[in-house]
C-alpha cells in the first residue's frame, strides 16, 4: 500500500490534472442537491442533469414531493434508472423532513443520514458540497482509483476507503480529493480502458505497473 507521503504525491499530481474538479450535479440549494444525488445512484451525473431542470421548477419544497402520488413523481423521473424505487425514497426522505427538520435539510451527516434513503455516501456528498464541511464520499470511481493506486486494500470495503483516505489526506483537503478522484476515475482512470501510458501515477501504481 501507499505510504501517507506517497498518497500525498498522489494526490498533488491528480489536483494538477483537475484543479476545477467539483460536483457535477446540477443544483441551487440544498435540497435540490440531496434529490440530486439520490437520483444519480447507478446513473450518470449527465442524465440526471437532464432530468432534474424540469423536476426542481416543478418540486421547490420538500411538501410539493410529498403532495403528488408517487406514480406522478415517477413519470417525472422515469428516464433515471430505477425511479420506482427513487421516487419511494424521495417522498420518504421529504416526509423526514418535515417530520423531523422543519422543512429544511441539516447541515450534518449524522442527521442526513438518519433521513429515508440516504446513506452514508449520499450524506458526505450533501454535507461537503451543500455546507462546505469536511468529507469524503466514496463512489465507484473513488473506490476504483483508491484500489488500483495502492491507498487501499483490494478487500476494503468502502467504509474502510473512506476512513483509509480520511487518515492518509489532511482534513482541509478531503472534499477537494474526493471531487478530483472522481474527476481522474471518470475521465482518465477509468473503469474500461485506463489510461494508463499516459498517466502521471504510473510509476506508484501497482495496478498500472501490469497494463503495461
Amino acid at each position: 500500500m501507499l505510504s501517507n507521503k506517497q498518497t500525498t504525491w498522489a494526490m498533488e499530481q491528480i489536483e494538477q490534472m483537475y484543479p476545477e474538479a467539483e460536483c457535477e450535479l446540477t443544483h441551487t440549494n440544498a435540497l435540490e442537491l440531496l434529490v440530486a444525488v439520490i437520483l444519480s445512484a447507478q446513473c450518470t451525473d449527465a442524465l440526471v442533469n437532464k432530468v432534474t431542470p424540469g423536476l426542481f421548477s416543478k418540486y421547490k419544497r420538500p411538501d410539493d414531493y410529498i403532495r403528488v402520488p408517487q406514480e406522478e413523481l415517477e413519470q417525472d423521473i422515469r428516464r433515471i434508472g430505477l425511479f420506482r424505487n427513487k421516487a419511494k425514497n424521495i417522498q420518504k426522505m421529504s416526509q423526514s423532513l418535515l417530520d423531523h427538520y422543519g422543512g429544511e435539510v441539516p447541515a450534518d451527516r449524522d442527521e442526513l443520514m438518519k433521513l429515508a434513503g440516504v446513506g452514508r455516501k449520499t450524506a458526505n456528498v450533501v454535507a461537503s458540497v451543500a455546507f462546505d464541511l469536511p468529507a469524503i464520499a466514496v463512489d465507484t470511481h473513488v473506490e476504483r482509483v483508491s484500489k488500483r493506486l495502492g491507498i487501499c486494500r483490494w478487500k476494503d470495503s468502502v467504509l474502510e476507503v473512506e476512513k483509509t483516505l480520511m487518515r492518509k489526506l489532511p482534513e482541509e483537503k478531503w472534499s477537494d480529493s474526493h471531487h478530483q478522484l472522481i474527476f481522474f476515475g471518470r475521465y482518465h482512470c477509468k473503469a474500461r480502458n485506463p489510461q494508463c501510458e499516459t498517466c502521471p501515477l504510473l510509476e506508484i501504481c501497482r495496478e498500472g505497473r501490469k497494463r503495461v
